[in-house]
């Protein structure tokens, strides 16, 4: 007779193996991710096997309770689980057990279970003259003067414009000629003008200058290197390779320029309507984390300025 607490016993094995077909196959889902999330059904069966005293199966999923849920969110938190990978884990078990249910023909009627409370993470600027000195090393590192151009052109526009590196690399040839403003389509196709620095501007036509094809409207506007879109992936990899080559935080990353931008104009006195609108938030709320953010600034330079600190 086969050992209940033996994941290998299960039919619910199976139904794992194919989420991860499903995941890899249909959803495209990165090899990172999809070992995270098939690692999480295995420890749910393994779990469940012990938990419910028999093997599991999709009507065994089907009949879970708020009640197993919280015993094997408790089983993980003991195990040293933070909230932040809780949520994550909680997330990963609900995309299974909706597989599993539809596979089965189920409607995928989940338990109703309250995720833990995330605190809510404060972005962490880089000074002005990080931002600039990240893109110039960056550029540094490049292969070719025309990509070198290229990367100094796409970190200063995170930096000087606020804009998300997606927003950055979905521009095309309509954005031209440039002018003292951009418009930029965001989350949810909304679109918004941002400011257009002189500095930026310039490093923009200086890259457009020395890039080997020309800008057309119906063609993005930042090229990898054989012709087709820049990935976001490139712009990463070279802003990884730069901050350690300045011994910068890994925090710092091309969303942390974003964060930056927003960051340094609220310190100089930026409305916080008027900073909503420049960084396309729908909801004001979550525009307000940089007022935290800069108070933390301010609580920084006191303490390092103050004699009395």
């Amino acid at each position: 007779m086969a050992d209940p607490l033996d994941p290998d016993a299960h039919a619910a094995v199976a139904i794992a193996a194919r989420w991860h077909d499903h995941l890899t196959r249909e959803r495209r889902r990165s090899e990172h991710t999809v070992r995270a999330y098939v690692a999480t059904a295995h420890r749910l069966i393994a779990f469940l096997a012990g938990h419910l005293g028999g093997p599991v199966d999709a009507d065994a999923f089907a009949s879970l309770r708020p009640a197993d849920l919280r015993a094997y969110l408790g089983m993980r938190r003991t195990a040293g689980l933070g909230n932040n990978s809780a949520a994550r884990e909680l997330s990963a078990v609900r995309a299974f057990l909706a597989f599993a249910a539809a596979e089965s023909g189920r409607e995928a009627n989940l338990p109703r279970l309250k995720g833990p409370k995330k605190p809510r993470a404060v972005p962490r600027p880089i000074s002005p003259d990080e931002a600039v000195a990240l893109a110039g090393e960056a550029a540094d590192d490049a292969a070719a003067p025309w990509l070198a151009a290229r990367d100094l052109a796409v970190l200063t526009l995170l930096y000087g414009s606020g804009l998300r590196v997606a927003e950055a690399l979905s521009l095309t040839g309509t954005a031209l000629p440039l002018g003292e403003t951009l418009l930029v389509t965001g989350k949810r196709n909304k679109t918004r003008v941002v400011p257009l620095l002189p500095s930026v501007k310039a490093a923009i036509e200086d890259y457009l200058r020395l890039c080997p094809w020309p800008a057309e409207r119906d063609q993005p506007l930042f090229r990898g290197a054989r012709g087709g879109p820049l990935r976001g992936e490139i712009v990463r990899r070279a802003v990884r390779k730069a901050r350690r080559a300045l011994g910068l935080s890994e925090r710092t990353t091309p969303h942390a320029l974003r964060h930056s931008f927003a960051t340094h104009l609220l310190g100089r006195g930026a409305d916080l309507r008027a900073l909503q609108e420049l960084l396309g938030h729908v909801s004001l709320s979550s525009t307000q984390i940089y007022t935290a953010v800069d108070a933390a600034h301010l609580l920084d330079v006191y303490r390092h300025a103050h004699p009395r600190a």
